[in-house]
């Protein structure tokens, strides 16, 4: 059985990159394109939570009924990747860290990579798309706001930054065990040595080594970023170049650092402000 590995974290934070990198080792299987499992499995616990039948089988049989339960989202969980004949399968979805306890409960060999970026850059990236792209409107109907409200949406608690920001603060809540399931990759780091970066990644994967052509990359399966009304590009290159800094405004910008002070102290303790 192939080990499990999701990609996670805050969007405009390389998961496609790396979902890209990894894809190119040959004892790896990675799609590339987010993936609904971890949203089905939610669905599923949501589902069981509210069906009366099983409830009630709870309430006569628990141990069994919830071993059936366990057993059989264990069993969607590999089925999905069921074709996969290497021996790591890496799922694609920004929920995966909100749902870790739920995917080790099921899965407890199973890990996460975790992509992180500095915030400003993240709100700079989606802003700049927005303005590429202004004829069209966000999913969740952003493109009225201006850009001081439209930042203040996204870092909603559910909105495209604040959501997994509510994740990763819940980090350090988290059981030891549980942390030691999660590697952190930041955006700046894959930019700057995406060779190194990647070195460490596949150790902590427990593969084999392999140096990456940075120059000369594979380019896979294409997202569909019409899904996201053209918001959230998840383009592949060949190559990797860093991507020039976005210009924030400075009431923006200090506002970010100001109200997610914790975000800079856990995941950039050397960035000096």
């Amino acid at each position: 059985m192939a080990k499990f590995v999701g990609v996670t974290g805050l969007p405009r934070a390389g998961s496609t990159l790396l979902c890209q990198l990894l894809a190119q080792h040959p004892e790896i299987h990675c799609e590339g394109s987010s993936s609904p499992l971890c949203n089905t499995l939610l669905g599923i616990r949501r589902m069981v939570s509210d069906d009366q039948f099983f409830l009630s089988q709870l309430d006569s049989t628990f141990e069994s009924s919830y071993a059936h339960l366990a057993s059989a989202m264990q069993g969607y969980l590999r089925g999905w990747h069921h074709d996969c004949q290497k021996p790591v399968v890496v799922d694609k979805n920004r929920a995966w860290l909100h749902a870790v306890e739920l995917l080790l409960h099921i899965e407890p060999e199973a890990k996460l990579i975790v992509c992180l970026r500095d915030l400003g850059q993240i709100y700079g990236s989606i802003e700049a798309q927005h303005q590429r792209t202004i004829l069209i409107d966000f999913i969740d109907h952003l493109a009225d706001y201006d850009r001081f409200g439209r930042a203040d949406v996204l870092f909603a608690k559910d909105k495209a930054i604040g959501a997994p920001l509510v994740s990763l603060h819940a980090v350090p809540d988290l059981p030891k065990q549980v942390q030691e399931r999660l590697y952190f990759v930041r955006f700046e780091d894959l930019m700057a040595q995406p060779a190194a970066c990647m070195s460490h990644v596949y150790q902590w994967l427990g593969v084999s080594p392999l140096t990456i052509n940075t120059q000369q990359l594979e380019v896979g399966v294409q997202e569909s970023d019409s899904h996201y009304h053209m918001k959230y590009t998840h383009k592949q290159a060949t190559r990797i170049a860093p991507p020039k800094r976005h210009d924030i405004p400075a009431r923006i910008q200090t506002l970010i650092e100001t109200a997610y002070a914790w975000y800079y102290q856990l995941y950039y303790p050397q960035q000096k402000k």
